[in-house]
């Protein structure tokens, strides 16, 4: 069985990334996308970076691909993607995944949300839906 681990290992061998630390000046960058691949539930609770684009982890193929009936406009953009979860290992495979499936510029923050949060990141709260 290969293990998680060994997939964000293999991952972070393929894919640019950094602390949230280093990546701190790009937040609010013109060319410059972060997307959130956390549970909603996870935003409600935690809030998220300020203006990144949400995308649950499950519909990221769907999202990525022009030819999907799901498509987004953000993937077509040519910015740089910035992709992140809680802890980076979600964030890690997903860039992976993204790069292989043609996006160019992609990284993730290799400590997640938690290292954004411990850089005293700003964080933008989520209103809870009614």
């Amino acid at each position: 069985m290969k293990r998680v681990k060994d997939m964000v290992a293999e991952a972070n061998a393929r894919v640019s990334h950094a602390p949230a630390a280093e990546l701190l000046d790009l937040q609010g960058r013109e060319g410059v996308t972060f997307v959130d691949l956390r549970d909603p539930r996870e935003l409600l609770r935690e809030g998220k970076i300020p203006g990144a684009f949400h995308c649950p982890r499950g519909m990221l193929e769907f999202w990525i691909d022009p030819e999907s009936p799901y498509a987004k406009p953000q993937f077509q953009s040519g910015d740089r993607f910035v992709f992140y979860c809680a802890s980076g290992w979600r964030s890690a495979l997903s860039a992976l995944t993204a790069q292989e499936m043609g996006l160019e510029n992609v990284s993730h923050i290799s400590d997640g949300f938690s290292g954004w949060k411990a850089a005293d990141g700003p964080i933008e709260e989520m209103p809870a839906k009614t």
